[in-house]
């Protein structure tokens, strides 16, 4: 990006707000974010497409992909050269990057064999956009892989440094201040799936090896189906074709011009080529009623091909491990797995924001069709009873954005102690850890005091905890907090009835599989 062109600047501009939301979508001492990084996917088409396909229903959170396809239709493909922050990356490293012979496997039609089949599987109830929806592939490598490893790094660099300065060390308090407040993560988490999401982005950069824009042009869903849009765009260049005294055009842009003529479809509207062309012929002006040169839909075989696919696709990513769904706990306010999994875009930003590390991403637990999606893992971490963060970053809705008094009704699942683990079950030793941690003011884990015989055969009295189903939100925080190393002795489960409870009370039929007993 060797010039400050009005599309360069856009480009930078636009990154620098992705940047820039990417760290305030993040807890710093208040209770509400007022902007997040989520407006990008509020502005994707394809997430449009695929949310109209899979809910059948408008949301008016995606009104700014609505307005960013109108505006397709009239400009073209401006989305990728003007906005997109993964097209910008792409562009600042493309420079440093020695080009070899374009790879021949990516040209033609594999595109739509990747657009075509995610359109289907969405029709048939599947929605994977996200996996390879660009916005969301870069905010997963900077929420999973590269934000952790920057907060780690730089807490363990500020440690040192402090160790260096001795007694002078105070000096600099106000600046890691600044930064722990303004800039670092507020918590200190890896995620599974973190690699793998390094890998998808570090794996599209590698493509520029080959290519300039090479994901752009080559894979990218969200941009073939821009490009399909941008089909029926009046604004076009004259001239289309490569002038043949020149054909310096080529050289310069970064997309089209494969062959003579100007692939539209394929033009990001960067116009490098017309501030380049030393004859001044290169125009951009609105042609209304003339037709593109290339066919709107790919060719037949293609279209019915990639739709059938998502209908093959579809039985094979709702296969899971039936006892999967036991212990597959999602965000609160999340009550139909099937509707929630519609509308997820596996972007990440519920799980950056968890206040206690509940959330990671699914690996296969869910099946493929939940990869990515957020879930509750007790162990690790468990949903703090005050907090609505994850459903305020949200770009669907997939979480539900809660009032707090909402969010605390909200049924995650139900504890269940497991007998032959608890300690006043197992080794008739007094424990109520997991009764004074929770949250619910009148304690959905009680205890009673009840005559057992130790192991020895000594009649001794132990108070045992017992769950109030009817008051249990299934908040994590009792097998997080359970002392015993390894497996907890008290587990929260998935329920089939996931109803808000009723001011104080509220019923769920706790699935138990493993048969480890209830209260």
């Amino acid at each position: 990006m060797k010039k400050t062109t009005p599309a360069r600047l856009s480009q930078l501009l636009f990154l620098a707000l992705f940047f820039a939301l990417f760290v305030q979508t993040e807890y710093r001492g208040n209770d509400t974010i007022s902007a997040a990084v989520n407006s990008f996917f509020r502005t994707d088409p394809l997430v449009l497409a695929t949310y109209l396909a899979a809910v059948r229903s408008f949301t008016w959170l995606l009104l700014p992909a609505l307005l960013v396809v109108v505006f397709t239709l009239l400009l073209g493909r401006f989305f990728c050269g003007w906005i997109c922050p993964l097209g910008t990356i792409l562009d600042l490293v493309t420079g440093k990057i020695r080009k070899r012979a374009p790879l021949a496997v990516l040209k033609g039609k594999l595109k739509y064999w990747l657009l075509l089949p995610l359109l289907s599987l969405a029709l048939f109830n599947i929605n994977l956009a996200g996996v390879l929806d660009p916005i969301a592939i870069l905010l997963r490598t900077l929420t999973f892989f590269l934000y952790p490893l920057m907060g780690d790094t730089v807490r363990r660099g500020w440690t040192e440094l402090y160790h260096l300065m001795g007694d002078r060390r105070d000096y600099l308090e106000p600046a890691y201040g600044v930064l722990r407040d303004q800039l670092l993560p507020f918590r200190e988490t890896f995620y599974p799936l973190a690699f793998l999401s390094a890998l998808m982005f570090l794996g599209i950069v590698f493509l520029e090896r080959y290519e300039r824009r090479n994901w752009c042009r080559n894979l990218c869903p969200l941009g073939t189906l821009l490009g399909i849009l941008a089909r029926l765009s009046p604004l076009g260049r004259m001239p289309a074709d490569l002038c043949p005294d020149c054909k310096a055009c080529r050289t310069v842009c970064p997309t089209s011009f494969d062959r003579e003529i100007l692939q539209r479809d394929e033009c990001i509207l960067c116009m490098d080529c017309l501030r380049s062309c030393r004859f001044a012929r290169v125009k951009f002006r609105f042609r209304f009623g003339e037709r593109s040169v290339q066919p709107y839909l790919p060719e037949r075989r293609v279209l019915l091909g990639g739709l059938a696919s998502g209908f093959f696709l579809s039985g094979f990513f709702r296969f899971r491990r039936p006892e999967a769904a036991a212990g597959m706990l999602r965000p609160p306010g999340v009550r139909d797995e099937a509707e929630f999994l519609k509308k997820c875009v596996r972007c990440g930003e519920c799980m950056k924001v968890c206040l206690k590390s509940a959330l990671y991403p699914a690996v296969m637990e869910t099946g493929g069709a939940g990869l990515f999606t957020p879930v509750v893992i007790p162990r690790l971490g468990y949903c703090e009873y005050n907090c609505t963060l994850c459903g305020q970053v949200c770009p669907t809705a997939a979480i539900p954005n809660l009032s707090a008094a909402d969010k605390k009704r909200a049924v995650i699942g139900k504890a269940v102690f497991d007998k032959n683990h608890c300690l006043p079950f197992a080794r008739r030793t007094n424990c109520i850890v997991c009764e004074e941690h929770c949250p619910i003011p009148q304690k959905a884990i009680r205890s009673e005091r009840v005559q057992e015989l130790d192991l020895q055969g000594r009649r001794i009295t132990v108070q045992r905890p017992y769950v109030v189903e009817e008051l249990c939100n299934g908040c994590g925080i009792c097998e997080n907090v359970c002392p015993l190393e390894g497996k907890a002795g008290i587990m929260v489960f998935a329920v089939k009835d996931r109803s808000p409870l009723k001011g104080e009370a509220g019923k769920g039929d706790t699935e138990d599989p493993y048969g480890v007993g209830g209260s």
